[in-house]
């Protein structure tokens, strides 16, 4: 996988023994949050397979809507890493990655990578084989007092196959602590006591993954599961299951016998957020797993550590008519002296005043509130104590890159009425609309400006079988000149202090341009690294259009020159963009040399906010080894900034010639660092779990794409987060 970062407040908090899979659970170590009752029931708990279980047999509850949850099992020579989420109320998914020491595969070497062999770092073992899978699970009926809660799930549906299994489950309340599950389980579900049969089902490993099972499921042997849970006090609970998996590699290869079909177990909730099990299973081995888990929808904004809002003033009745401030000289200088001072004590950057006698125009910038209109609720305060009582009409014009993001409209009567009230009546007098020419010009001497920041760094490297996990660590200088405010230099240089990625020795066969493969070598020889340096101009060529051209050293790997087009009405969920880019390759050492190796890519985007959180992108175009194909992207967003989103890249490369993981997939997950720090700010961290870095598929990864930057100032984005107007 190619080296993604994360934040250096997770550095360290590595759980289990086997230190290479805990790169998921250090994520889900930072989350905070409250967690709600847990699943229907409260009974179930994450099994050994990090989903709602109860050991290793699924049930039919399902976590808290958004529910974030990162678990490690152990037993018999076998370590699971499992990421689940609650993606709706009905439906989840997982993401697991599992290390079996001694499993004997059919037709795959030591590394499961069908590349040839070659000595092993020290320290890795040669009999371990490493496994990705992919869960869904829908629960299509729920409990009611006559009939049970009952879901359908597919197994590993996208891996290998190695867990390949289908399920139909039931689970019923017996009594308030008392819950039995039964089911039917296919595949691995299906292997032991099998009760019959449907259809055909191929047992073999599928080579290289990647690709959906869909010609397996729910075919092949059927074999009856089920179990009991017991809730003995408000932490504990005790289960027993009858497993129908028969471990049948597992044996063969030696790794344990499978004495008995039941297992049991005890889940304790040590807090509101963790939960640690153990377990004793097939009549002789024991287990163990750890889970941490969040629900992001509540995971809590910090409040209270930045100064309170300064209070509305209300005006008295005869100021709104009073225009005599017009005839003084100084007044408007004066205004707007004072309106920069209080402005810059709440955050934010005031940029220019235009003040006539019933209506004020504020060109603003939010550095420092994730939360949009929080910025927003507080320059409408300060407008209040400052400006003369004669203006009612309030404009906001955000800025972003020099551009106007939208303009915003409070009557400063609403204001002063309703700033007790809910935010939903202030929302319901607020119009939004586009701020194109409407912001005031930027007041002498802002420009040129410069901002730097010195700040750590960690980049991380997973599922190179040789080292599932590997890191890097340092310190990042990052710097920023702005020539005008939409023309800027901005640049970054790494020193890595201590980590492992240029220990990656693995030769990652391709029939491809090498776009993404090599990246080892830019791990290797970059170091200190020129990460990026680029000239990069915005513009406002029109309503609803924003532009971008960047130039320069555009990401580690890449230089060239990138252009783009996007078109977003303020108060559209829909928005379409364009993008052309020229791209050529860097030397590894990441300084100013250009290897030989060029490519021109570009793409059309569509953009949609779906509602309830869940946003939608579809990028079709030309990526960076020449092949042509679609990106399918859907994330859920919540209004206190922590996403969760998949995404998939379909192109014309065949899935031999992609080679392993047959297309380019991947997770993200998005964490706004206020929630980690506990104080506002617009900094955020995107950790993005792929499956495997080939080279199809590749996109060039530009700085200040435009549409991410803009939307959080449209309607849409603004009355989701608007709750907290007032804080």
């Amino acid at each position: 996988m190619h080296p993604q970062e994360t934040s250096a407040p997770c550095i360290g908090q590595n759980i289990v023994r086997n230190a290479r899979l805990t790169a998921l659970s250090a994520i889900a170590a930072c989350l905070p949050g409250t967690l709600v009752a847990q699943q229907a029931g409260g009974l179930a708990g994450y099994g050994l397979f990090g989903t709602p279980s109860l050991i290793e047999m699924p049930t039919a509850d399902s976590a808290p809507d958004a529910e974030l949850a990162t678990s490690l099992g152990y037993f018999a020579g076998t370590a699971r890493t499992t990421l689940s989420f609650q993606i709706t109320p009905r439906l989840s998914g997982s993401f697991r990655y599992t290390a079996v020491n001694g499993l004997k595969v059919p037709g795959y070497n030591v590394d499961h990578a069908l590349v040839p062999l070659r000595p092993l770092p020290s320290g890795v073992n040669p009999d371990t084989y490493y496994d990705r899978s992919f869960d869904l699970r829908f629960r299509l009926i729920d409990e009611t007092l006559r009939r049970p809660a009952v879901a359908i799930g597919l197994r590993d549906f996208i891996g290998t196959g190695l867990y390949g299994g289908e399920y139909v489950v039931a689970t019923k309340s017996l009594t308030p602590r008392l819950r039995l599950t039964a089911g039917l389980g296919w595949g691995r579900l299906g292997s032991h006591n099998a009760i019959g049969r449907t259809g055909n089902r191929p047992d073999d490993v599928i080579g290289q993954g990647g690709v959906p099972t869909y010609d397996r499921w729910f075919r092949g042997d059927v074999a009856p599961f089920g179990g009991i849970a017991w809730q003995a006090t408000d932490s504990l609970t005790l289960k027993a299951e009858y497993s129908s998996d028969a471990y049948a590699q597992e044996v063969a290869s030696g790794i344990f016998q499978r004495r008995s079909s039941w297992n049991l177990g005890a889940d304790y909730r040590i807090s509101d957020n963790l939960q640690v099990s153990v377990y004793s299973l097939y009549g002789g081995e024991i287990g163990a797993s750890l889970t941490f888990f969040s629900n992001l929808r509540q995971a809590a904004v910090p409040g209270g550590a930045e100064p309170a809002p300064l209070p509305v003033r209300v005006r008295g009745a005869g100021e709104r008519g009073d225009l005599g401030w017009r005839f003084v000289p100084e007044a408007s200088d004066n205004i707007k002296a004072r309106l920069k001072t209080a402005l810059r004590k709440e955050g934010l950057e005031y940029e220019g005043l235009a003040l006539d006698p019933t209506r004020a125009t504020l060109r603003l910038r939010n550095t420092r509130y994730l939360n949009e209109p929080q910025a927003l609720g507080r320059a409408a305060r300060v407008m209040s104590r400052i400006l003369p009582g004669s203006v009612e009409t309030l404009r906001l014009v955000p800025m972003v890159n020099g551009m106007e993001a939208s303009v915003v409209t409070f009557r400063r009567s609403d204001i002063e009425a309703l700033e007790n009230a809910p935010a939903s009546a202030l929302l319901a007098r607020t119009e939004f609309a586009d701020g194109y020419g409407l912001s005031p010009p930027p007041e002498d001497g802002l420009y040129p400006q410069f901002s730097w920041s010195l700040r750590p760094f960690l980049s991380l490297s997973v599922f190179d079988p040789d080292n599932p996990v590997r890191a890097d660590g340092g310190l990042r200088l990052s710097g920023r000149y702005r020539l005008a405010p939409n023309i800027e230099i901005s640049g970054a240089l790494s020193k890595t202090i201590a980590g492992n990625l240029d220990g990656v020795i693995r030769d990652i066969p391709s029939d491809l341009p090498r776009v993404r493969t090599d990246y080892a070598e830019y791990s290797r020889q970059g170091d200190p690294a020129l990460e990026h340096l680029t000239f990069s101009a915005f513009a406002r060529p029109a309503p609803d259009l924003y532009g971008r051209v960047s130039l320069g050293y555009l990401e580690k790997m890449y230089a060239g020159v990138s252009g783009e087009l996007l078109w977003k009405p303020v108060d559209s969920a829909l928005a379409l963009g364009v993008e052309l880019n020229y791209a050529r390759q860097r030397d590894f050492d990441q300084r100013f040399g250009l290897r030989d190796y060029d490519s021109i890519t570009g793409h059309v985007s569509a953009y949609y906010d779906f509602g309830n959180g869940f946003h939608g992108q579809v990028d079709i175009g030309r990526y960076l080894a020449g092949d042509y194909g679609a990106t399918l992207t859907l994330d859920r967003e919540f209004a206190n900034g922590w996403r969760v989103g998949a995404y998939a890249t379909f192109t014309d490369v065949p899935f031999d010639d992609f080679g392993e993981g047959s297309f380019d997939k991947g997770l993200r997950l998005t964490i706004p660092m206020q929630s980690l720090l506990g104080k506002p700010t617009r900094r955020t961290n995107t950790v993005t779990i792929q499956s495997l870095t080939r080279d199809g598929g590749a996109r060039l990864n530009v700085n200040d794409r435009l549409y991410g930057r803009l939307r959080d100032y449209h309607e849409p984005e603004l009355t989701k987060k608007w709750g907290r107007v007032w804080r």
